[in-house]
C-alpha cells in the first residue's frame, strides 16, 4: 500500500514539474501537425482552418504534414516535422520502448485495425489458403500487427508466407496487378479495393484497437496551452462527425478524392466514443506484445511494462471532454 502511493506521488509530482517548465519554454512560433486519411478529425480541422483561426491573434503559424501510416506519423515527429503522430496504438507503444517519448494525449477513434484482402477472383477462402502466398503490409503499421495476430489465431506462422513490405496505397496497387495474393489494408483504400470488388479472407473485430494522437515528452511539458488547443480542435471534429456524420463522409471525400461510398465504409468501421485514453486502450494493445517480441519488432529482453505504463498522459483530453 505504502510503495503504491508513494509510486503514484512520485507520478504526479514529476507531471507537477513538466508543466511547471512550461513557464521556462520559448514563446510558440509554430505548431506543426499531421494529417491522415485514416484519421476524419485531422481532415475535418485542417479543412476548416480551425487551428489556424484559433492562433492567428498569437502570430503562431499552422502547418500541416501529410502521413501515409503510423510509422510514417512517428518519423515525422522523431525528425521535428512535427509535433503530433497520429498513430495506432501499437506503434506508439513499440516507438516509447525502443526510446522515442511518445506520449498518447488523445484518442481521436476505435477501430477494426485490418483485414485481410483478396481480389474477388482468388482462389484463396480461408486464412489456411494464405499460406505459401504473398501477403503485402507495412510494417509498423496496423495491419502489420493484425497480420501477426491472425497467423497467430489460426495456428500460422510469419515464415510461412512471403510477407512484401510496401506502404497501404502501394499495397493495394500490387494485390490489383497480382503482384501480391492477399493485403493486410487499410482505410480507406481498404474501403476503395471492397467497394470495387475486392472481398475479406478475414476479419476480427475482437482485434479492435484505439487510435492515438501523439505528441512528445517535452512538447507536452513545454506547451500545454498548446496541446490543450490541438485536443480541442480534435474534440470538436469528433462531436461534429458524431452529429453529422453524412456532412462528415462527403468533407473526407472530398480531402480524399474518394467517392462517399467508399467512405461510408471506412467510417462505419469506426467509433468515436472512447476520446479519452485509458485503460481499455491498455488492455487491447497488451494481447499484441509477445508476438512483437516473437517477430523481433520488440527486443525479448526490452522493458515493455514501463512504456506501456507511462504512455498515456489522459489529463487534458479528459479535462477537454468534459467541457460542455
Amino acid at each position: 500500500m505504502y510503495k503504491t502511493i508513494k509510486k503514484i506521488t512520485v507520478v504526479l509530482l514529476a507531471s507537477a514539474l513538466g508543466f511547471a517548465s512550461a513557464a521556462k519554454a520559448e514563446p510558440l512560433k509554430e505548431i506543426k501537425l499531421d494529417y491522415a486519411y485514416y484519421s476524419p478529425q485531422s481532415l475535418v480541422i485542417k479543412r476548416n482552418g480551425w487551428l489556424e483561426q484559433e492562433f492567428k491573434a498569437q502570430g503562431v503559424k499552422i502547418s500541416w504534414v501529410f502521413s501515409r501510416g503510423s510509422n510514417n506519423s512517428l518519423e515525422f515527429l522523431n525528425s521535428g516535422a512535427s509535433n503530433f503522430a497520429l498513430t495506432s496504438g501499437i506503434s506508439a507503444l513499440v516507438a516509447r520502448t525502443n526510446g522515442q517519448p511518445v506520449k498518447a494525449v488523445y484518442s481521436f477513434q476505435w477501430s477494426e485495425p485490418s483485414a485481410l484482402v483478396v481480389t474477388a477472383n482468388s482462389p484463396i477462402r480461408a486464412v489456411a489458403d494464405i499460406k505459401g502466398r504473398k501477403v503485402a503490409a507495412t510494417k509498423g503499421t496496423d495491419p502489420y500487427f493484425f497480420l501477426l495476430r491472425t497467423f497467430d489465431a489460426n495456428s500460422l506462422k510469419p515464415s510461412d508466407v512471403e510477407i512484401v513490405h510496401l506502404q497501404h496505397p502501394e499495397g493495394r496497387t500490387a494485390l490489383e496487378q497480382g503482384r501480391v495474393d492477399v493485403w493486410a489494408g487499410l482505410d480507406p483504400h481498404m474501403a476503395a479495393a471492397q467497394n470495387g470488388g475486392a472481398r475479406f479472407v478475414y476479419r476480427n473485430p475482437a482485434f479492435g484497437l484505439g487510435a492515438f494522437l501523439n505528441t512528445s515528452e517535452s512538447f507536452l511539458s513545454e506547451q500545454p496551452q498548446a496541446v490543450r488547443a490541438v485536443l480541442k480542435a480534435y474534440e470538436r471534429a469528433r462531436r461534429w462527425i458524431v452529429a453529422n456524420p453524412k456532412q462528415a463522409a462527403e468533407l473526407v471525400a472530398e480531402e480524399t478524392k474518394l467517392p462517399v461510398e467508399v467512405i461510408a465504409l471506412q467510417m462505419g468501421r469506426y467509433s468515436f466514443d472512447r476520446p479519452v485514453p485509458g485503460a481499455a486502450h491498455i488492455e487491447a494493445i497488451k494481447p499484441v506484445i509477445p508476438l512483437l517480441r516473437q517477430d523481433g519488432i520488440l527486443r525479448r529482453n526490452a522493458d515493455v511494462d514501463g512504456p506501456l505504463n507511462t504512455l498515456i498522459d489522459a489529463r487534458i483530453a479528459a479535462d477537454v471532454v468534459a467541457e460542455k
